[in-house]
């Protein structure tokens, strides 16, 4: 059953029961002109057409999840699947080709055993496709019948609409904190399990990284899990380099277009600096990898640098840098423009320059505002993945020369987790364990940004 057609489905049913049901309570007054209705015939609508489109949508969630298991299912019990292996990679292959060309996702098999398996698995769709479409229907009529009895002119469907949109959010909210809670309890899971095989100190203070993913997952050597290198990286790139570009640049052009900026100017610069936050990741990767890194070789070879790499962590950072300044620039835009103007004409009032002003009065007013932007943009470069892959390489480089290549943290989850790894291994499990530094790290971020704005805004309400 396809998401799109249920959804239109739902959507059809639901707006025919809510026009049913608004004429229904249109005819309660003019059946009793008197009468007092306890809600508008909207709110009528509004619960029928909840009771129909909630438990079709809410079913066709379960049915898409439930569905191709029962496919799997009762292909598997035909008698074209006799001579499939009893389980196993090869299994889950033949099954998945069949699975492709009968949902016409591909046009032929390259397992002349999964050619048998296409007919099945088209059966098999179609059956149970039709068996959710019958199931949803019989939802739909049920609430929609029941929530269609329950209208009277004194009944309170507008209480009822509420409490069922409170739900919604209750249920939204739920499962955001949940699919938080999940993050978490599968990071720390896995990352115990790398632990039982990996000393946590050689992890956490190790000055080697090189993980073997095809040495024996038994006896691992811990001095190969040595995380330094990778959190070095991180900080260095995404927390120095990054940093030191963007808070002068999105500080000062946040400066310049609120408090110097002219109208006609600020309505052409601002929305080109918010375009930089909209350019995707590997646009930036393809700029610092052609065109930053070379130059900052050929620079470094010009002031006599002996065979400088044209991989860099200067040309990843800089180009991070230039990537986050709209974060900062317009967190501190919104916060310096949301000071009091009493506050600025108060100090020019006073006697003071217009940069004093900026200085003394505007900057500290704001700081919350602008500190969260730079925490934001803290966060945004330590897990940036696909600019350092391009421009400063996937070697684990401990060194304070900008001219090196280096890696980060991101990178090398993305290296752990890619390919044919096996998930029992130390090399594949020590990517949930840099994950879960990555999360504390991040989460002491958020934390301190939390604490320096209360302690400001506190000062300056």
């Amino acid at each position: 059953m396809s998401p799109a057609i249920l959804f239109l489905l739902a959507l059809g049913l639901a707006l025919a029961g809510w026009l049913a049901a608004r004429a229904r309570a249109w005819s309660f007054r003019t059946a009793e002109p008197g009468v007092r209705m306890a809600a508008r015939p909207t709110y009528h609508a509004w619960y029928v057409a909840l009771w129909i489109a909630l438990p079709m949508l809410l079913f066709g969630v379960l049915w898409t999840i439930l569905a191709p298991n029962l496919v799997n299912q009762a292909v598997l019990a035909s008698p074209e699947a006799a001579s499939l292996p009893a389980f196993g990679f090869q299994r889950d292959t033949i099954l998945s080709e069949a699975r492709n060309v009968a949902s016409g996702a591909s046009s032929a098999v390259f397992n002349p055993k999964a050619q048998a398996l296409v007919e099945p698995f088209r059966e098999a769709m179609t059956r149970y496709a039709w068996i959710g479409i019958a199931v949803s229907l019989v939802l739909a009529f049920l609430g929609g019948a029941w929530s269609f009895l329950k209208l009277k002119p004194d009944f309170r469907a507008r209480t009822r609409v509420e409490r069922i949109v409170m739900a919604i959010l209750l249920l939204a909210s739920l499962i955001a904190v949940l699919t938080t809670i999940g993050i978490v309890v599968s990071l720390v899971f896995e990352t115990i399990r790398f632990f039982g095989m990996v000393n946590p100190l050689d992890f956490l203070f190790g000055l080697h990284w090189g993980p073997d993913p095809m040495s024996s997952a038994e006896n691992p050597d811990s001095s190969r899990y040595g995380a330094v290198p990778l959190f070095w990286g991180t900080i260095f790139i995404g927390a120095i380099i990054a940093m030191i570009v963007a808070i002068p640049l999105g500080l000062m052009s946040a400066i310049y277009l609120t408090q110097y900026a002219a109208p006609s100017m600020r309505r052409w610069v601002k929305p080109a600096l918010e375009i930089l936050a909209g350019v995707p990741t590997v646009v930036y990767g393809y700029f610092a990898a052609l065109t930053i890194a070379p130059s900052i070789r050929d620079i470094a070879l010009f002031f006599g640098a002996s065979n400088p790499s044209s991989e860099s962590a200067l040309a990843a950072g800089l180009v991070m840098g230039v990537m986050i300044i709209p974060f900062v620039s317009s967190m501190a835009d919104d916060s310096i423009a949301a000071v009091p103007s009493a506050m600025r004409d108060g100090s020019l009032a006073m006697g003071a320059t217009k940069s004093e002003t900026i200085r003394k009065v505007l900057v500290p007013a704001a700081l919350p505002g602008i500190v969260a932007g730079v925490m934001l943009a803290v966060s945004r470069a330590i897990g940036e993945t696909m600019i350092v892959v391009m421009a400063a390489s996937t070697a684990a480089n401990l060194s304070a020369n900008p001219l090196e290549a280096m890696t980060t943290v991101t990178v090398q989850i993305v290296a752990m987790l890619t390919g044919e790894g096996s998930f029992d291994h130390p090399a594949t499990l020590s990517a949930f364990a840099l994950g879960f530094v990555l999360f504390l790290v991040t989460l002491a971020l958020n934390f301190i940004a939390l604490r320096v704005v209360k302690r400001f805004r506190e000062a300056y309400d």
